[in-house]
């Protein structure tokens, strides 16, 4: 991989490599480990509304209960189940 060059303003720089040493990191291996956590909560994210809508859908509740009987929740007031 090619090294680049990106111009920040000194004290932002200042400020990530004081964050770097903080974490015991070079600035290069800081930046490349918040790059990926960015991405990471992006992925996230979009996962996070993709099931809200899926589980929003009217039904889908009862249709999961229905096809993983085993994994449907306690009904309210039951605090376990029989042996």
């Amino acid at each position: 991989m090619a090294d680049t060059t990106v111009k920040v303003d000194s004290e932002v720089r200042d400020r990530l490599a004081a964050v770097a040493a903080a974490h015991g990191k070079s600035l290069r291996a800081f930046l490349g480990d918040l790059a990926a956590q960015e991405e990471n909560h992006l992925k996230l994210a979009e996962a996070t509304a993709i099931f809200q809508e899926v589980t929003g859908r009217p039904g889908i509740a009862e249709a999961f209960d229905a096809a993983f009987p085993e994994e449907a929740p306690a009904p309210v007031g039951v605090t376990g189940r029989a042996a």
